[in-house]
């Protein structure tokens, strides 16, 4: 299929940005003058694939913008769980092939029905890339083809983006979609007025940048000129990341505080440099989460339900959180979970290092599930002491709900958390949070009064932390009226979608031409 026959496809299943009448959560209908029509390239989306924050980021964020009456597309692989899923889906068009260094790969494109006010849903197909068991590799290692997968998607998607009708923005999530804002810039677009959409990319984990040997650049079809220090080149190796934050209009990343740390040698994973070298081209933005969702007055997971005027029914789910995993009943201990990935970067060393049973009276549940050096030392804590400590691997959407209802405070120690969402939710459950004082943890956690924070990664810091939210739970008043603060914090998407289309107007403004500026100094 041409490009020709693929924008008329697209034309034919209604991509076009009409004024659609969209019932708006605010009172706030944009005028088709005002209106723009963004595309989200992503490797994940909620509900269709998901390992952790990137999915529900984006997923959150594109509804959000759809309810402000904008066109909303998000773009991503058909991965084989969606395809068992048997989610309904139709082919856009014939397939097309997408150039990928010296060989030709045809990919079929694959929508999901329109639905009046939501995100038009994307899906790019070729099954020897995305018909596997997992997103990005499988029994704890990565697919060694991932450079190649995930750069075909980034280019298919780009070939969609280029040609889409009136498309303003180009959003690209995390390195795994990089190479679309490269080649955003590499090859024409096909407006008439030779404009191109403004490009933004979003780095929700730079501690994962699809870094690859030299050797990728050629096999990728990207000419070896553009591996250098200033675009592709990163200590000697290809850098995906680092390709898309030297060709973007806008760099963002998930919150201010890591915004800061990204350009500190510390905080930068090694591209500090690129990173501070982008100046007010990289922003912050915290992201949100659905507040109907994780609402305690709403929640049918819950063995019973509560609101901040009444906390009744947050003890019955503490007992019947200890009953589910066979623990003592002790209403006046305090029970402390962390629901979260079992990797180094969650704190999980500090959690093993820090002898929390002999250092403390507390109760203890763990849900997720990650390194198998971590479910052993946690299997291994729960074994010592089963009417204290438990250890969940069963993760499942509702058990979380549950565990972050039953918990009287929630543990957090992260090594470094770009943003984090479980603080966000355990704050609407009246679960006090305990964090280390990085990234979204400090920008969304008042210390003292909605949470505690700690700012040395020791097990020091992490018991001293402990130790003042035992002290607080002696004083019920006191207790309770944190619980109250943080149960009236609004960590929803509609103030995140706003500041997104407010960072899109002005990234708009800077670049008049619709050339991204890394194109415009290099050309």
């Amino acid at each position: 299929m041409t490009t020709a026959d693929l924008k008329s496809a697209l034309l034919q299943v209604g991509f076009r940005a009409t004024p659609r009448r969209v019932r708006s959560v605010r009172p706030n209908h944009v005028s088709r003058a005002d209106r723009l029509e963004v595309i989200h390239i992503a490797a994940e989306c909620w509900p269709f694939a998901r390992t952790g924050g990137l999915g529900e980021a984006v997923a959150g964020l594109a509804a959000f913008q759809a309810t402000r009456g904008f066109g909303v597309t998000i773009v991503m692989p058909l991965y084989r769980t969606i395809r068992e899923a048997a989610i309904e889906m139709q082919a856009v068009g014939a397939p097309f092939s997408v150039p990928v260094g010296a060989r030709l790969e045809e990919v079929q494109l694959y929508q999901t029905p329109a639905q009046l006010g939501k995100p038009r849903m994307f899906f790019i197909d070729h099954p020897s890339s995305f018909d596997r068991d997992g997103i990005y590799g499988e029994g704890g290692a990565d697919y060694p083809d991932n450079a190649r997968r995930f750069a075909l998607f980034s280019l298919a998607a780009h070939a969609l983006a280029r040609i889409a009708p009136d498309v303003n923005v180009v959003h690209a999530h995390d390195w795994h979609t990089a190479l679309a804002i490269a080649a955003l810039r590499a090859i024409p677009t096909s407006a008439e007025d030779g404009r191109r959409p403004l490009t933004v990319f979003s780095v929700h984990n730079a501690g994962f940048q699809g870094s690859f040997s030299p050797e990728t650049i050629g096999d990728l079809g990207f000419d070896s000129e553009v591996y250098d220090s200033r675009q592709f080149e990163s200590n000697g190796r290809m850098n995906f990341l680092k390709s898309a934050l030297t060709h973007c209009d806008l760099a963002v990343t998930v919150s201010p505080t890591h915004a800061d740390e990204l350009r500190t040698p510390e905080g930068g994973f090694g591209l500090h440099e690129t990173f501070a070298a982008l100046g007010h081209g990289l922003m912050g933005v915290t992201n949100g989460i659905d507040s109907q969702v994780w609402n305690p007055a709403t929640d049918k997971s819950l063995a019973a339900r509560y609101t901040r005027e009444d906390f009744a029914g947050k003890a019955a789910c503490k007992a019947a959180l200890e009953r589910s995993c066979g623990l003592e009943e002790r209403p006046s201990s305090v029970l402390f979970a962390m629901c979260t990935r079992l990797t180094q970067q969650k704190g999980f060393d500090l959690v093993l290092e820090a002898d929390l049973l002999s250092r403390t009276d507390a109760q203890f549940v763990f849900l997720g599930r990650g390194e198998a050096r971590y479910e052993r030392g946690l299997a291994d804590l729960a074994a010592a002491a089963p009417g204290r400590v438990a250890l969940r691997l069963d993760f499942s959407d509702d058990l979380e709900h549950r565990v972050l209802a039953g918990a009287d405070a929630l543990l957090m120690p992260s090594f470094y958390e770009p943003c984090g969402l479980t603080q966000m939710r355990a704050q609407r459950y009246g679960t006090i949070p305990i964090a280390r004082r990085v990234g979204g943890l400090a920008d969304t956690i008042e210390d003292g009064a909605t949470g505690f924070l700690f700012h040395d990664y020791s097990c020091e810091a992490l018991l001293a932390s402990l130790h003042r939210a035992t002290e607080r739970l002696a004083d019920a008043g006191g207790w309770r009226e944190m619980m109250r603060r943080a149960m009236s914090r609004d960590f929803g998407w509609a103030r995140v979608a706003d500041e997104y289309i407010s960072l899109y107007r002005r990234g708009a403004a800077a670049s008049p031409t619709g050339v991204p500026r890394a194109w415009r100094s290099h050309a």
